[in-house]
């Protein structure tokens, strides 16, 4: 049984970034009962007195006031009206006392402009729209700033690149709250691919040719279908007929990631997948995604996302697949180490 989420407050101002809004509201603020788990209740709260307009002209009506931000659980800064305007120092009080208590503050493109100004980002690692990193360095010289990513995860900070980085941010909320199996199944009701990891480039050289001709993508779907074998560049190579130098650097345009990191990637995400929807045993999801021991996979596992495949699966895992019983599970663990 999932806990509520809590409240999401989602900011409006006057010159609101209207597309980064709606990205916050489509994604919290609308019902999903074939989920069939407590959704997060979300409000429209007003950064500035009196009616405001977003961009384009059109008029925002609002649930609540700042007051608002200290009852709820997230709150999404989505942009910000110019790098130039200071935000309010009441906005400003009301974000640091959310974080005092424990609340998670995501900021969408400029919207780190904002939430900088806090002084909540100091001494962490912070992302923003490419073309406005080298500014954010610059004005907040304590932050570092990361501009390759789409987003970054600080625990109860998260900032994210330009605009549709912010939905996988804010996806990635989601999965923190209910495992993957729920962002993808949002994912898919936004008609979109399931959502990507923050450490992936901001910007793709090339994209995915969906062409058969193309050897990448088929090597991609290849190793996909594959993750239980011990793959490794030189393999991957081998089979579509380039150097390993081609390769990666052929790799890199395409996916935005070196081959192992991808590769890394596609072997957790299978594993959160086996984890959260089946009750199979670690050292089976461990053999499953290709690591060569129990030990290596909870080590890579827990350093990706945080938790023991254990913990994961007692928290994101559907019923069936938390029918394995911890004892059992290690009774196993032990007999095939």
């Amino acid at each position: 049984m999932h806990a509520h989420p809590g409240t999401v407050a989602i900011l409006v101002y006057e010159g609101l970034c209207v597309f980064e809004f709606g990205i916050a509201l489509e994604i919290f603020g609308l019902p999903r009962p074939e989920l069939n788990i407590p959704w997060y209740d979300h409000q429209i709260v007003a950064v500035d007195p009196g009616p405001m307009h977003a961009l384009g002209g059109l008029r925002i009506a609002v649930d609540a006031e700042l007051e608002a931000l200290d009852r709820a659980r997230t709150i999404i800064i989505p942009g910000w009206r110019s790098h130039h305007v200071p935000p309010p120092e009441a906005l400003l009080q009301a974000l640091r006392r959310a974080h005092a208590r424990g609340a998670r503050l995501l900021s969408i493109c400029s919207g780190v402009f904002a939430l900088a100004a806090t002084g909540l980002l100091d001494g962490e690692t912070a992302t923003t729209h490419w073309q406005f990193s080298s500014l954010l360095a610059e004005r907040f010289p304590r932050i570092t700033v990361d501009p390759n990513v789409l987003y970054v995860d600080a625990g109860q900070l998260i900032t994210s690149a330009g605009s549709a980085a912010g939905i996988d941010a804010c996806l990635h909320l989601i999965a923190r709250d209910f495992g993957t199996h729920v962002a993808n199944s949002v994912a898919r009701r936004l008609v979109m691919a399931p959502q990507r990891t923050g450490g992936q480039s901001q910007f793709i050289l090339a994209p995915v040719d969906k062409s058969p001709r193309n050897e990448l993508t088929r090597i991609l779907q290849w190793v996909r279908e594959h993750l239980d074998q011990p793959l490794n560049v030189s393999d991957l190579s081998a089979r579509v007929a380039m150097s390993e130098r081609t390769f990666s650097r052929r790799f890199v345009e395409i996916t935005g990631l070196p081959p192992k990191v991808w590769l890394q990637q596609e072997r957790l995400n299978r594993a959160r997948e086996l984890l959260e929807n089946t009750d199979q045993r670690t050292a089976c999801i461990a053999q499953a995604c290709g690591y060569r021991s129990v030990e290596s996979f909870r080590a890579a596992f827990r350093n990706a996302v945080g938790l023991p495949p254990s913990a994961y699966r007692d928290r994101f895992g559907t019923a069936e697949a938390r029918r394995i019983s911890p004892a059992t599970d290690a009774t196993w663990r032990t007999a095939t180490t």
